[in-house]
Protein backbone atom coordinates (compact mmCIF):
# COMPACT_ATOMS: atom_id res chain seq x y z
CA UNK A 1 0.00 0.00 0.00
CA UNK A 2 2.87 2.41 0.90
CA UNK A 3 4.75 1.57 -2.88
CA UNK A 4 1.39 2.44 -4.22
CA UNK A 5 0.52 5.55 -2.61
CA UNK A 6 4.47 6.85 -3.69
CA UNK A 7 3.70 5.96 -6.98
CA UNK A 8 0.33 8.15 -6.96
CA UNK A 9 2.19 10.78 -5.14
CA UNK A 10 5.19 10.76 -8.13
CA UNK A 11 2.15 10.84 -10.88
CA UNK A 12 0.74 13.68 -9.16
CA UNK A 13 4.37 15.58 -8.89
CA UNK A 14 5.13 15.11 -12.51
CA UNK A 15 1.78 16.67 -13.74
CA UNK A 16 1.98 19.42 -11.90
CA UNK A 17 5.34 20.17 -13.05
CA UNK A 18 4.38 19.50 -16.35
CA UNK A 19 1.69 21.75 -16.11
CA UNK A 20 4.03 24.25 -14.63
CA UNK A 21 6.31 24.03 -17.46
CA UNK A 22 3.64 24.39 -19.95
CA UNK A 23 2.13 27.82 -18.23
CA UNK A 24 4.67 29.52 -17.96
CA UNK A 25 7.05 28.86 -20.47
CA UNK A 26 4.90 27.81 -23.80
CA UNK A 27 3.88 30.30 -25.86
CA UNK A 28 0.19 31.74 -25.65
CA UNK A 29 -0.64 31.10 -29.49
CA UNK A 30 1.08 27.78 -29.28
CA UNK A 31 -0.48 27.49 -25.50
CA UNK A 32 -3.89 28.07 -26.97
CA UNK A 33 -3.51 25.73 -30.41
CA UNK A 34 -2.65 22.88 -28.04
CA UNK A 35 -5.83 23.45 -25.49
CA UNK A 36 -8.24 23.83 -28.24
CA UNK A 37 -7.38 20.49 -29.61
CA UNK A 38 -6.96 19.17 -25.79
CA UNK A 39 -10.77 19.64 -25.58
CA UNK A 40 -12.03 18.53 -28.73
CA UNK A 41 -10.25 15.07 -27.66
CA UNK A 42 -11.68 15.24 -24.27
CA UNK A 43 -15.23 15.65 -25.45
CA UNK A 44 -15.24 12.25 -27.28
CA UNK A 45 -14.26 10.93 -23.75
CA UNK A 46 -16.91 13.43 -21.76
CA UNK A 47 -19.82 14.14 -23.57
CA UNK A 48 -21.56 16.84 -21.72
CA UNK A 49 -21.71 20.48 -21.73
CA UNK A 50 -21.38 23.03 -18.68
CA UNK A 51 -23.25 26.35 -18.87
CA UNK A 52 -22.28 28.74 -15.95
CA UNK A 53 -24.50 31.12 -14.48
CA UNK A 54 -22.49 33.98 -12.62
CA UNK A 55 -23.71 35.67 -9.64
CA UNK A 56 -22.60 39.09 -10.33
CA UNK A 57 -22.21 41.31 -13.96
CA UNK A 58 -20.86 44.13 -14.91
CA UNK A 59 -17.70 45.64 -14.04
CA UNK A 60 -15.25 43.31 -12.23
CA UNK A 61 -13.01 45.61 -11.48
CA UNK A 62 -15.04 48.09 -9.77
CA UNK A 63 -17.32 46.71 -6.85
CA UNK A 64 -19.83 49.71 -7.46
CA UNK A 65 -20.48 48.68 -10.73
CA UNK A 66 -21.34 44.46 -10.07
CA UNK A 67 -24.91 44.40 -10.63
CA UNK A 68 -26.63 41.13 -8.89
CA UNK A 69 -27.80 39.12 -11.96
CA UNK A 70 -31.40 38.14 -12.20
CA UNK A 71 -30.91 35.46 -14.22
CA UNK A 72 -28.41 33.94 -10.90
CA UNK A 73 -31.43 34.61 -8.53
CA UNK A 74 -34.32 33.30 -10.74
CA UNK A 75 -32.65 29.96 -10.40
CA UNK A 76 -32.19 30.24 -6.93
CA UNK A 77 -35.13 30.89 -6.56
CA UNK A 78 -36.23 27.64 -8.95
CA UNK A 79 -34.49 25.02 -7.50
CA UNK A 80 -34.84 26.14 -3.89
CA UNK A 81 -37.53 23.78 -3.37
CA UNK A 82 -35.67 21.08 -4.93
CA UNK A 83 -32.93 22.20 -2.52
CA UNK A 84 -34.86 21.76 0.66
CA UNK A 85 -36.06 18.29 -0.72
CA UNK A 86 -32.60 16.74 -2.24
CA UNK A 87 -29.35 19.05 -0.77
CA UNK A 88 -27.49 17.57 2.43
CA UNK A 89 -26.19 20.98 2.71
CA UNK A 90 -27.97 23.90 2.41
CA UNK A 91 -27.66 27.92 2.70
CA UNK A 92 -29.84 30.26 4.49
CA UNK A 93 -31.05 33.75 1.98
CA UNK A 94 -32.75 36.25 3.63
CA UNK A 95 -34.98 37.98 0.81
CA UNK A 96 -36.46 41.33 0.90
CA UNK A 97 -39.74 42.63 0.76
CA UNK A 98 -40.93 38.58 0.23
CA UNK A 99 -43.98 36.76 2.36
CA UNK A 100 -40.94 34.31 2.70
CA UNK A 101 -38.03 36.02 4.05
CA UNK A 102 -36.03 33.37 4.73
CA UNK A 103 -35.01 31.16 1.65
CA UNK A 104 -32.99 27.81 1.31
CA UNK A 105 -30.82 27.19 -1.46
CA UNK A 106 -27.56 25.35 -2.07
CA UNK A 107 -24.47 25.92 -0.32
CA UNK A 108 -21.33 25.60 -1.77
CA UNK A 109 -20.27 22.50 -4.04
CA UNK A 110 -23.96 20.96 -3.43
CA UNK A 111 -25.45 19.87 -6.75
CA UNK A 112 -29.74 18.67 -7.17
CA UNK A 113 -30.84 16.95 -10.19
CA UNK A 114 -33.50 17.87 -12.57
CA UNK A 115 -36.13 16.69 -15.21
CA UNK A 116 -37.56 18.29 -18.52
CA UNK A 117 -39.40 16.43 -20.93
CA UNK A 118 -37.74 13.42 -19.91
CA UNK A 119 -34.07 14.88 -20.26
CA UNK A 120 -32.08 14.82 -16.43
CA UNK A 121 -29.87 17.74 -15.40
CA UNK A 122 -27.24 18.54 -13.13
CA UNK A 123 -27.02 21.74 -10.88
CA UNK A 124 -24.51 22.78 -8.61
CA UNK A 125 -23.41 26.01 -7.06
CA UNK A 126 -19.56 26.88 -7.35
CA UNK A 127 -16.97 29.57 -6.20
CA UNK A 128 -14.15 30.81 -8.23
CA UNK A 129 -12.00 32.36 -5.11
CA UNK A 130 -8.55 34.52 -6.30
CA UNK A 131 -6.62 35.64 -3.41
CA UNK A 132 -5.86 39.33 -3.81
CA UNK A 133 -3.20 41.36 -1.51
CA UNK A 134 -5.65 44.82 -1.66
CA UNK A 135 -7.08 45.55 0.99
CA UNK A 136 -10.92 46.64 0.92
CA UNK A 137 -13.52 47.84 2.92
CA UNK A 138 -16.00 45.69 0.25
CA UNK A 139 -16.05 42.33 0.01
CA UNK A 140 -13.64 40.73 -2.25
CA UNK A 141 -14.75 40.92 -5.88
CA UNK A 142 -12.61 38.26 -7.17
CA UNK A 143 -14.85 35.88 -4.95
CA UNK A 144 -17.13 35.00 -7.55
CA UNK A 145 -20.27 32.74 -7.08
CA UNK A 146 -22.13 30.75 -9.66
CA UNK A 147 -24.34 28.06 -10.85
CA UNK A 148 -23.40 25.46 -13.38
CA UNK A 149 -25.60 23.39 -15.31
CA UNK A 150 -24.49 20.18 -16.76
CA UNK A 151 -25.80 17.92 -19.61
CA UNK A 152 -25.03 15.91 -22.26
CA UNK A 153 -24.65 17.45 -25.51
CA UNK A 154 -27.27 15.53 -27.41
CA UNK A 155 -29.96 17.74 -25.74
CA UNK A 156 -28.30 21.02 -26.55
CA UNK A 157 -31.02 22.82 -28.65
CA UNK A 158 -33.74 21.60 -25.68
CA UNK A 159 -31.58 22.99 -22.74
CA UNK A 160 -30.40 26.25 -24.67
CA UNK A 161 -33.87 26.94 -25.76
CA UNK A 162 -37.15 25.70 -23.58
CA UNK A 163 -35.51 24.72 -20.59
CA UNK A 164 -33.70 28.00 -19.52
CA UNK A 165 -36.40 30.06 -20.75
CA UNK A 166 -38.96 27.85 -18.62
CA UNK A 167 -36.54 27.84 -15.41
CA UNK A 168 -36.21 32.14 -16.11
CA UNK A 169 -40.45 31.95 -16.15
CA UNK A 170 -41.08 29.88 -13.13
CA UNK A 171 -38.38 31.05 -11.04
CA UNK A 172 -39.61 34.73 -11.71
CA UNK A 173 -43.41 33.37 -11.24
CA UNK A 174 -42.44 31.57 -7.87
CA UNK A 175 -40.49 35.32 -6.72
CA UNK A 176 -43.89 37.13 -7.82
CA UNK A 177 -46.06 35.01 -5.89
CA UNK A 178 -43.81 35.36 -2.94
CA UNK A 179 -43.37 38.98 -2.56
CA UNK A 180 -45.15 40.90 -0.23
CA UNK A 181 -47.51 42.80 -1.31
CA UNK A 182 -47.94 46.67 -0.89
CA UNK A 183 -50.18 49.38 -0.52
CA UNK A 184 -48.47 52.96 -1.85
CA UNK A 185 -49.57 56.29 -1.21
CA UNK A 186 -47.92 59.22 -3.54
CA UNK A 187 -45.48 61.81 -1.71
CA UNK A 188 -46.01 65.58 -2.09
CA UNK A 189 -43.29 67.01 -4.73
CA UNK A 190 -41.83 69.41 -2.99
CA UNK A 191 -40.24 66.13 -1.14
CA UNK A 192 -38.82 64.43 -4.35
CA UNK A 193 -35.62 66.33 -4.59
CA UNK A 194 -34.35 65.51 -0.65
CA UNK A 195 -31.29 63.08 -0.34
CA UNK A 196 -32.78 59.56 -0.95
CA UNK A 197 -36.66 60.93 -1.43
CA UNK A 198 -38.98 58.76 -2.89
CA UNK A 199 -42.40 59.72 -5.42
CA UNK A 200 -44.37 56.80 -3.51
CA UNK A 201 -44.49 55.80 0.09
CA UNK A 202 -45.88 52.53 1.16
CA UNK A 203 -46.82 49.86 3.92
CA UNK A 204 -47.32 46.43 3.57
CA UNK A 205 -50.58 45.47 1.84
CA UNK A 206 -53.08 43.17 4.23
CA UNK A 207 -56.39 43.87 3.77
CA UNK A 208 -58.53 40.72 4.30
CA UNK A 209 -60.84 40.93 2.23
CA UNK A 210 -61.76 38.54 -0.83
CA UNK A 211 -64.43 38.11 -3.26
CA UNK A 212 -66.12 35.34 -0.81
CA UNK A 213 -66.35 37.93 1.82
CA UNK A 214 -67.76 40.27 -0.47
CA UNK A 215 -71.87 41.54 -0.02
CA UNK A 216 -72.50 41.14 -3.23
CA UNK A 217 -74.84 38.73 -5.61
CA UNK A 218 -73.02 35.81 -6.81
CA UNK A 219 -73.34 36.26 -10.39
CA UNK A 220 -71.89 39.78 -10.25
CA UNK A 221 -68.86 38.56 -8.67
CA UNK A 222 -67.94 35.67 -11.11
CA UNK A 223 -69.17 37.91 -13.57
CA UNK A 224 -65.88 40.50 -12.30
CA UNK A 225 -63.65 37.53 -11.28
CA UNK A 226 -63.78 36.07 -14.90
CA UNK A 227 -62.95 39.61 -16.17
CA UNK A 228 -60.37 39.91 -14.12
CA UNK A 229 -58.61 36.78 -15.06
CA UNK A 230 -59.21 37.54 -18.40
CA UNK A 231 -57.30 40.30 -17.87
CA UNK A 232 -54.32 38.98 -15.95
CA UNK A 233 -53.54 36.17 -19.19
CA UNK A 234 -54.01 38.42 -21.70
CA UNK A 235 -50.61 39.89 -22.50
CA UNK A 236 -50.43 37.87 -26.33
CA UNK A 237 -53.97 39.18 -26.65
CA UNK A 238 -53.76 42.80 -25.81
CA UNK A 239 -50.53 42.67 -27.67
CA UNK A 240 -52.29 41.25 -30.70
CA UNK A 241 -55.18 43.85 -30.75
CA UNK A 242 -52.71 46.78 -30.60
CA UNK A 243 -53.85 47.87 -27.41
CA UNK A 244 -51.90 48.92 -24.08
CA UNK A 245 -52.23 46.15 -21.06
CA UNK A 246 -54.26 47.97 -19.14
CA UNK A 247 -57.97 48.10 -17.61
CA UNK A 248 -60.33 50.34 -16.69
CA UNK A 249 -63.22 49.93 -13.86
CA UNK A 250 -65.18 52.80 -12.41
CA UNK A 251 -67.03 51.88 -9.06
CA UNK A 252 -70.36 54.00 -8.01
CA UNK A 253 -72.78 53.69 -5.67
CA UNK A 254 -74.08 55.29 -2.00
CA UNK A 255 -71.41 55.77 0.35
CA UNK A 256 -70.33 52.44 2.65
CA UNK A 257 -71.93 49.43 -0.32
CA UNK A 258 -68.34 48.17 -0.54
CA UNK A 259 -66.38 50.06 -2.95
CA UNK A 260 -62.98 49.93 -1.07
CA UNK A 261 -63.57 46.57 0.23
CA UNK A 262 -64.24 45.33 -3.71
CA UNK A 263 -60.76 47.18 -4.39
CA UNK A 264 -59.00 45.01 -1.78
CA UNK A 265 -60.35 41.53 -3.20
CA UNK A 266 -58.90 42.78 -6.70
CA UNK A 267 -56.15 43.45 -5.51
CA UNK A 268 -55.72 39.87 -3.09
CA UNK A 269 -57.28 38.17 -5.86
CA UNK A 270 -54.72 39.25 -8.34
CA UNK A 271 -51.73 39.43 -5.95
CA UNK A 272 -51.22 43.38 -7.37
CA UNK A 273 -49.76 45.86 -5.30
CA UNK A 274 -51.97 48.59 -4.78
CA UNK A 275 -51.10 52.60 -5.91
CA UNK A 276 -53.43 55.11 -3.97
CA UNK A 277 -53.32 57.94 -5.72
CA UNK A 278 -54.39 61.51 -3.98
CA UNK A 279 -55.01 63.59 -7.18
CA UNK A 280 -55.21 66.95 -4.91
CA UNK A 281 -51.18 67.02 -4.02
CA UNK A 282 -50.43 66.19 -7.60
CA UNK A 283 -49.24 70.00 -9.14
CA UNK A 284 -49.58 69.51 -12.45
CA UNK A 285 -49.58 67.22 -15.84
CA UNK A 286 -46.36 66.97 -15.56
CA UNK A 287 -45.82 65.37 -12.20
CA UNK A 288 -48.65 62.98 -12.91
CA UNK A 289 -47.06 61.63 -15.43
CA UNK A 290 -43.45 61.50 -13.34
CA UNK A 291 -46.01 59.32 -10.63
CA UNK A 292 -47.27 56.77 -13.73
CA UNK A 293 -43.46 56.37 -14.77
CA UNK A 294 -42.48 55.25 -11.07
CA UNK A 295 -45.32 52.72 -10.59
CA UNK A 296 -44.67 48.98 -11.70
CA UNK A 297 -46.39 46.45 -12.86
CA UNK A 298 -49.28 43.92 -11.60
CA UNK A 299 -50.62 46.93 -9.94
CA UNK A 300 -53.98 48.91 -9.30
CA UNK A 301 -53.83 52.39 -9.78
CA UNK A 302 -56.94 54.15 -7.35
CA UNK A 303 -58.30 57.28 -7.42
CA UNK A 304 -60.83 57.39 -4.68
CA UNK A 305 -63.78 59.58 -4.93
CA UNK A 306 -62.95 61.15 -8.58
CA UNK A 307 -65.57 63.61 -8.16
CA UNK A 308 -64.60 65.32 -4.99
CA UNK A 309 -60.88 64.71 -6.17
CA UNK A 310 -60.54 67.80 -8.48
CA UNK A 311 -63.18 70.08 -10.56
CA UNK A 312 -62.26 67.84 -14.27
CA UNK A 313 -65.34 69.63 -16.11
CA UNK A 314 -64.61 72.89 -16.58
CA UNK A 315 -66.31 74.61 -13.82
CA UNK A 316 -62.71 74.75 -12.60
CA UNK A 317 -62.41 77.95 -14.64
CA UNK A 318 -65.26 79.41 -13.59
CA UNK A 319 -64.51 78.79 -9.90
CA UNK A 320 -61.45 80.35 -10.48
CA UNK A 321 -62.80 83.45 -11.73
CA UNK A 322 -64.77 84.17 -8.93
CA UNK A 323 -61.98 83.94 -6.63
CA UNK A 324 -59.79 86.10 -8.67
CA UNK A 325 -62.83 88.52 -8.91
CA UNK A 326 -63.14 88.15 -4.95
CA UNK A 327 -59.57 88.23 -4.54
CA UNK A 328 -59.13 92.04 -6.47
CA UNK A 329 -61.87 93.44 -4.55
CA UNK A 330 -60.69 92.00 -1.02
CA UNK A 331 -56.72 91.73 -1.45
CA UNK A 332 -56.38 91.02 2.24
CA UNK A 333 -57.79 87.90 1.86
CA UNK A 334 -55.16 86.58 -0.76
CA UNK A 335 -52.42 86.95 1.73
CA UNK A 336 -54.04 85.08 4.31
CA UNK A 337 -54.82 82.71 2.25
CA UNK A 338 -50.63 81.54 2.38
CA UNK A 339 -50.32 77.89 0.59
CA UNK A 340 -54.12 77.13 -0.57
CA UNK A 341 -52.71 79.14 -3.76
CA UNK A 342 -51.14 76.13 -4.69
CA UNK A 343 -53.64 73.78 -6.33
CA UNK A 344 -53.36 71.69 -8.25
CA UNK A 345 -53.22 72.00 -12.47
CA UNK A 346 -53.94 68.98 -13.36
CA UNK A 347 -55.84 68.86 -16.29
CA UNK A 348 -59.18 66.83 -17.66
CA UNK A 349 -56.65 65.98 -20.99
CA UNK A 350 -53.69 65.54 -18.57
CA UNK A 351 -55.30 62.51 -16.43
CA UNK A 352 -56.89 61.43 -19.63
CA UNK A 353 -53.23 60.93 -21.81
CA UNK A 354 -52.32 59.15 -18.24
CA UNK A 355 -55.10 56.66 -18.43
CA UNK A 356 -55.43 56.20 -21.69
CA UNK A 357 -53.09 57.94 -23.86
CA UNK A 358 -49.17 57.40 -24.77
CA UNK A 359 -47.59 57.49 -21.23
CA UNK A 360 -50.42 54.94 -19.94
CA UNK A 361 -48.60 51.76 -22.17
CA UNK A 362 -45.79 52.18 -20.03
CA UNK A 363 -44.80 48.70 -18.39
CA UNK A 364 -48.07 46.90 -18.52
CA UNK A 365 -50.58 44.86 -16.67
CA UNK A 366 -52.07 48.04 -14.88
CA UNK A 367 -55.79 48.30 -13.42
CA UNK A 368 -57.35 51.48 -13.14
CA UNK A 369 -60.02 52.24 -10.22
CA UNK A 370 -62.55 55.32 -10.21
CA UNK A 371 -64.96 55.42 -7.27
CA UNK A 372 -67.35 58.06 -6.87
CA UNK A 373 -70.69 58.42 -5.00
CA UNK A 374 -72.40 60.35 -7.62
CA UNK A 375 -71.09 59.05 -11.24
CA UNK A 376 -73.48 61.89 -12.93
CA UNK A 377 -71.06 64.42 -11.89
CA UNK A 378 -68.53 62.76 -13.73
CA UNK A 379 -67.48 64.48 -17.36
CA UNK A 380 -68.39 61.99 -19.91
CA UNK A 381 -65.05 61.65 -21.65
CA UNK A 382 -63.24 60.56 -18.45
CA UNK A 383 -65.54 57.50 -17.69
CA UNK A 384 -66.57 56.11 -21.75
CA UNK A 385 -65.83 52.78 -22.46
CA UNK A 386 -62.18 52.23 -23.63
CA UNK A 387 -61.26 54.16 -20.42
CA UNK A 388 -63.27 52.72 -17.49
CA UNK A 389 -64.06 49.49 -19.27
CA UNK A 390 -66.21 48.16 -16.98
CA UNK A 391 -68.87 49.77 -14.78
CA UNK A 392 -69.70 48.14 -11.63
CA UNK A 393 -72.69 49.81 -9.80
CA UNK A 394 -72.78 48.77 -5.18
CA UNK A 395 -75.94 49.29 -4.68
CA UNK A 396 -77.61 48.91 -1.27
CA UNK A 397 -78.08 45.50 0.30
CA UNK A 398 -80.09 42.92 -0.76
CA UNK A 399 -80.81 39.54 0.58
CA UNK A 400 -78.16 37.69 -1.46
CA UNK A 401 -75.45 40.12 -0.13
CA UNK A 402 -77.35 39.83 3.14
CA UNK A 403 -76.93 35.95 3.43
CA UNK A 404 -72.59 36.62 2.74
CA UNK A 405 -72.83 38.72 5.72
CA UNK A 406 -74.46 36.91 8.00
CA UNK A 407 -72.12 33.92 7.00
CA UNK A 408 -69.35 36.52 7.77
CA UNK A 409 -70.17 37.78 10.97
CA UNK A 410 -72.19 35.47 12.57
CA UNK A 411 -71.46 31.85 10.74
CA UNK A 412 -75.36 31.04 10.25
CA UNK A 413 -76.24 29.65 6.84
CA UNK A 414 -80.33 29.92 7.03
CA UNK A 415 -82.19 31.17 10.48
CA UNK A 416 -86.36 31.39 10.38
CA UNK A 417 -85.44 35.35 10.72
CA UNK A 418 -84.16 35.18 7.08
CA UNK A 419 -87.74 35.54 5.51
CA UNK A 420 -88.95 38.96 7.82
CA UNK A 421 -85.31 40.25 7.10
CA UNK A 422 -85.75 39.56 3.16
CA UNK A 423 -89.07 41.14 2.92
CA UNK A 424 -87.65 44.16 4.77
CA UNK A 425 -84.41 44.56 2.36
CA UNK A 426 -86.99 44.98 -0.32
CA UNK A 427 -88.39 47.53 1.18
CA UNK A 428 -85.97 49.36 2.46
CA UNK A 429 -82.94 51.07 1.10
CA UNK A 430 -79.45 50.04 3.49
CA UNK A 431 -76.14 50.10 3.05
CA UNK A 432 -74.03 46.55 3.52
CA UNK A 433 -72.01 48.81 5.90
CA UNK A 434 -75.23 49.20 8.33
CA UNK A 435 -76.24 45.60 7.95
CA UNK A 436 -72.49 44.33 8.63
CA UNK A 437 -72.39 46.74 11.69
CA UNK A 438 -76.03 45.56 13.10
CA UNK A 439 -74.68 41.75 12.50
CA UNK A 440 -71.67 42.07 14.23
CA UNK A 441 -71.62 41.04 18.33
CA UNK A 442 -70.79 43.60 20.50
CA UNK A 443 -70.81 41.68 23.44
CA UNK A 444 -70.25 38.17 24.40
CA UNK A 445 -73.97 37.28 25.52
CA UNK A 446 -74.90 38.26 21.91
CA UNK A 447 -75.69 35.38 20.11
CA UNK A 448 -76.66 35.15 16.20
CA UNK A 449 -80.84 35.44 17.20
CA UNK A 450 -79.80 38.44 19.48
CA UNK A 451 -77.36 40.21 16.10
CA UNK A 452 -80.41 39.12 13.58
CA UNK A 453 -83.61 40.31 16.28
CA UNK A 454 -81.34 43.68 16.27
CA UNK A 455 -80.86 44.07 12.45
CA UNK A 456 -84.20 43.15 12.27
CA UNK A 457 -85.19 46.57 14.41
CA UNK A 458 -81.78 48.56 12.50
CA UNK A 459 -84.13 48.24 9.53
CA UNK A 460 -87.82 49.16 10.39
CA UNK A 461 -85.95 51.89 11.75
CA UNK A 462 -84.13 52.78 8.47
CA UNK A 463 -87.75 52.24 6.69
CA UNK A 464 -89.59 54.70 9.26
CA UNK A 465 -86.94 57.30 8.61
CA UNK A 466 -87.50 57.10 4.97
CA UNK A 467 -91.02 57.02 5.12
CA UNK A 468 -90.91 60.22 7.41
CA UNK A 469 -88.26 61.61 4.77
CA UNK A 470 -90.40 61.26 2.01
CA UNK A 471 -93.55 62.46 3.87
CA UNK A 472 -91.73 65.91 4.64
CA UNK A 473 -90.41 66.47 1.19
CA UNK A 474 -93.65 65.68 -0.39
CA UNK A 475 -95.19 68.02 2.06
CA UNK A 476 -92.60 71.11 1.25
CA UNK A 477 -93.08 70.23 -2.29
CA UNK A 478 -96.91 70.70 -2.03
CA UNK A 479 -95.83 73.88 0.12
CA UNK A 480 -93.26 75.78 -2.31
CA UNK A 481 -95.96 74.66 -5.19
CA UNK A 482 -98.91 76.10 -3.10
CA UNK A 483 -96.97 79.31 -2.42
CA UNK A 484 -95.52 79.39 -6.22
CA UNK A 485 -99.10 79.16 -7.33
CA UNK A 486 -100.26 81.85 -4.74
CA UNK A 487 -97.34 84.30 -6.16
CA UNK A 488 -98.58 83.57 -9.52
CA UNK A 489 -102.41 85.01 -8.78
CA UNK A 490 -100.73 87.72 -7.16
CA UNK A 491 -98.61 88.92 -9.90
CA UNK A 492 -101.63 88.00 -12.20
CA UNK A 493 -103.89 90.63 -9.83
CA UNK A 494 -101.35 93.32 -9.87
CA UNK A 495 -101.12 92.76 -13.69
CA UNK A 496 -104.76 93.53 -14.14
CA UNK A 497 -104.79 96.05 -11.48
CA UNK A 498 -102.08 97.36 -13.94
CA UNK A 499 -104.01 97.18 -17.16
CA UNK A 500 -106.70 98.47 -15.89
CA UNK A 501 -105.35 101.77 -14.90
CA UNK A 502 -104.05 102.43 -18.00
CA UNK A 503 -106.73 101.86 -20.07
CA UNK A 504 -108.01 104.82 -17.85
CA UNK A 505 -105.34 107.07 -18.25
CA UNK A 506 -106.19 106.19 -21.97
CA UNK A 507 -109.74 107.42 -21.41
CA UNK A 508 -108.74 110.36 -19.54
CA UNK A 509 -106.54 111.21 -22.50
CA UNK A 510 -108.96 111.14 -25.28
CA UNK A 511 -111.73 112.90 -23.38
CA UNK A 512 -109.05 116.07 -22.59
CA UNK A 513 -108.15 115.70 -26.41
CA UNK A 514 -111.48 115.87 -27.73
CA UNK A 515 -112.27 118.93 -25.39
CA UNK A 516 -109.33 120.89 -26.87
CA UNK A 517 -110.23 120.12 -30.43
CA UNK A 518 -113.70 121.63 -29.39
CA UNK A 519 -112.51 125.07 -27.75
CA UNK A 520 -109.81 125.76 -30.54
CA UNK A 521 -112.20 124.83 -33.24
CA UNK A 522 -110.65 122.26 -35.53
CA UNK A 523 -112.58 119.71 -36.82
CA UNK A 524 -111.95 116.35 -38.20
Amino acid sequence: MGETWSQIGSWIATIMFLWAMFDNYFPDHLRSFILSYSMKLASFVYPYINITFNEFIGDSDEYMDLKRSDAYAAIETYLSGKSSREARNLKAVVVKDSSQPVQLSLDENEGVTDEFKGVKLSWTVKKNTTRTQSFSIFPEIDEKKYYKLTFHKSHRDLVCGAYINHVMQKGKEITVSNRQRKLYTNNPSKNWERYKARKWSHVTFEHPATFDTLAMESKKKLEIVNDLEKFSKGKEYYTKIGKAWKRGYLLYGPPGTGKSSMIAAMANHLEYDIYDLELTTVKDNTELRRLLIETTGKSIIVIEDIDCSLDLTGQRKKEKKKAEDEEAKDPISKMTKGEEDSNSKVTLSGLLNFIDGLWSAIGGERIIVFTTNYVEKLDPALIRRGRMDKHIELSYCGFEAFKVLAKNYLDVDSHPFFVTIGHLLEETNITPADVAENLMPKSLNEDAEACLKKLIEAIKTAKEEATKKAEEEARLKAEKEEKEKQEDVKVDGCLAKVKENCVGVLVKDDEALAKEVKDNGVTA
